[in-house]
């Protein structure tokens, strides 16, 4: 893999206008792509093209704007389906985010087969969107939530998985894909097979993996993933379901309503089949035709340049880091070219330091990041976390880790 050449990492740049503006008297540097990536400007021209000359409601019209439309839209859900590696577009349905599709898979697709004492395995990494759901799943039907057994680099230790769960009733594994932490990739395709070995099934949270790396749901043999348009250069508010075909008639629809019918009775409805009937209500669709670009810019520059670009930066930045005194990393070394750095500076408080990197311009996340249990494991309440993109240059990395050290001795001076 070759990373981009700087003339079209400068090419690339130039698509997003954001990134070339002065914050607090400093040039910007976004390093919190992990909540939300930024937008290239010919994913706003595409939702701002939609609402110019087709912007009307899908599978609804005979007009000729709902039929433009409706194209759109379902051309949208057939470039996702490719991207995703599904079998079929019918495996790909729409929401407002990965935490909506989850609650959905949870409550469609999982709960229906929980019994008393029956298990979910999950980790301690996972963020609270792929645990609160599970955990309130586990209320309904009194099964168990159950934590597996990690590596030391915090992926899921499989050989452990069948010394300690092989006669259990396991029903589900739910886990990330990448850690929003940490960076970690877990082994879905390990996981998958010994979750259908055992008769369970594969959940997935692919929000931090969908715009890093080549997905192959149907190979991998997922059952369910969902994942988020906007840390995918996407617009916000459009969350994506890919649900395997073999499961189509056995999940259930938990939103009601317009669309998603095929027959109101007075009493009684029944539905129209999958992907629809999981989409009750108007749909994100301007989202969709953003995401349907997004993917096109992504597909433009190939994994292999974002990968390769990518693992530069993340090498970089995590030898720079380990190298500075009182900075304590979290993010296994197994990791670092994923673009993720978990990491404290000894005697500065998360929230101070990142309020630090703000008046120089440069912008990280701060707290807990949605994930408690694992700042429990961490022995820590909360962590500094810079994550890249594709976009992303050594120079803004050299320059972090420069600030990181203003920053230590601008907190520590005089104690």
């Amino acid at each position: 893999m070759i990373a981009l050449t700087r003339q079209n990492l400068l090419k690339v740049r130039q698509e997003f206008p954001i990134l070339d503006q002065i914050v607090n008297d400093e040039p910007l540097i976004y390093f919190d792509n992990a909540a939300t990536s930024q937008t290239p400007q010919s994913v706003v021209e595409a939702i701002v093209a939609y609402y110019q000359q087709d912007n009307a409601n899908v599978h609804r019209g005979v007009h000729t704007l709902s039929e433009r439309a409706t194209q759109a839209f379902e051309k949208g859900r057939e470039k996702i389906a490719a991207f995703v590696g599904a079998e079929a577009s019918a495996c790909i349905s729409f929401s407002s985010g990965t935490t909506d599709s989850i609650n959905k898979i949870a409550r469609g697709l999982i709960e229906p087969r929980l019994q008393d004492r029956d298990i979910i395995l999950t980790t301690r990494l996972e963020h609270h969107s792929n645990l609160v759901p599970w955990q309130e799943v586990c209320k309904r039907t009194e099964a168990k939530l159950k934590f597996m057994d990690l590596t030391a680099d915090y992926q899921v230790d499989v050989e452990a998985l069948s010394r300690k769960y092989k006669d259990q009733p396991v029903k589900a594994i739910v886990i990330q894909h990448f850690s929003n932490v940490l960076g970690v990739q877990q082994p879905i395709q390990a996981l998958s097979q010994w979750a259908h070995q055992q008769g369970a099934l594969l959940i997935v949270d692919g929000a931090q993996a969908s715009p890093h790396i080549r997905l192959h749901l149907k190979e991998w043999e997922v059952d369910a993933y969902a994942f988020s348009s906007h840390k995918m250069y996407g617009p916000m508010g459009l969350g994506i379901t890919y649900l395997a075909k073999e499961h189509h008639e056995s999940c259930l629809p938990v939103s009601f309503g317009g669309e998603m019918i095929h027959l109101v009775e007075d009493t009684q409805s029944n539905y129209k089949q999958a992907p629809w009937k999981f989409e009750a209500g108007t749909q994100a669709i301007a989202q969709v035709v953003g995401l349907t670009q997004a993917i096109q810019w992504i597909e433009a520059i190939g994994f292999d340049q974002i990968q390769a670009q990518e693992k530069l930066l993340g090498d970089r930045l995590y030898q720079g880091m380990k190298e500075l005194e009182d900075v304590v990393l979290y993010t296994p070394e197994s990791a670092k070219s994923h673009g993720i750095l978990s990491f404290n500076i000894k005697g500065v408080h998360p929230h101070d330091a990142a309020t630090g990197y703000d008046q120089l311009g440069i912008a990280v996340r701060a707290g807990h990041h949605c994930a408690q249990p694992l700042m429990r494991l961490l022995e820590t309440p909360a962590t500094l976390r810079a994550s890249l993109m594709v976009y992303n240059t050594l120079e803004e990395v050299d320059r972090f880790i420069e600030a990181t050290k203003e920053i230590k001795e601008f907190f520590t001076y005089g104690t």
